[in-house]
């Protein structure tokens, strides 16, 4: 599967994606669809406190500093993927906006400040996400401004404890739900 940037920045430059069968990348199209619902509610993506979980490539959270976003957190367990995602940020020359963990997102710690953006692509059927974001609540990386992408496959329903789905769209085999935290502006 051949990935690009889609705006910003780096607008059409490729990506590498991670050999083998473990990771997943999200299709460009998705990626698309999810940037555009995120742009309405957000605005902009100057200056944002991104994480992005579950990063694979990072295509991800490289999109968003390709539009603006000010860092972003990568974590990722797969040691393939982490290759492929330490090389995209070289070609992309963003070292110094990005931070690597690798490490499982349940292995995550506490953060000082709630992030502007969250981005998770799990494992589809793993139910990996919502139990991360569950996690991540009581951590502190979520607060009352943070807004939340989980990418799930097209039949699954996200149960969440804490959050509250606020845009839920099916994108090919993938759905889309963006995310708050109960009685913040949607």
């Amino acid at each position: 599967m051949s990935l690009r940037i889609i705006a910003g920045e780096w607008r059409g430059r490729k990506l590498q994606a991670p050999t083998g069968e473990t990771t997943r990348p999200t299709a460009d199209r998705t990626r698309e669809t999810l940037f555009s619902m995120l742009a309405s509610r957000l605005g902009t993506f100057e200056g944002l406190a991104v994480a992005d979980l579950f990063a694979g490539s990072g295509a991800l959270g490289l999109e968003a500093l390709s539009r603006g976003a000010a860092t972003c957190l990568f974590a990722e367990q797969d040691p393939a993927a982490i290759r492929a995602l330490r090389a995209n940020i070289a070609a992309l020359r963003c070292a110094d906006r990005c931070d690597v963990r690798a490490a499982s997102v349940m292995a995550l710690g506490p953060l000082k400040a709630p992030l502007d953006l969250i981005l998770l692509d799990p494992p589809y059927g793993s139910g990996a996400g919502a139990v991360a974001l569950d996690k991540l609540v009581r951590l502190g990386w979520i607060g009352p401004a943070t807004w939340i992408s989980l990418e799930t496959g097209e039949k699954e329903e996200p149960k969440l404890k804490s959050l509250e789905a606020v845009a839920d769209r099916k994108v090919g085999k993938a759905r889309l739900t963006l995310l708050r935290a109960p009685g913040a502006p949607g």
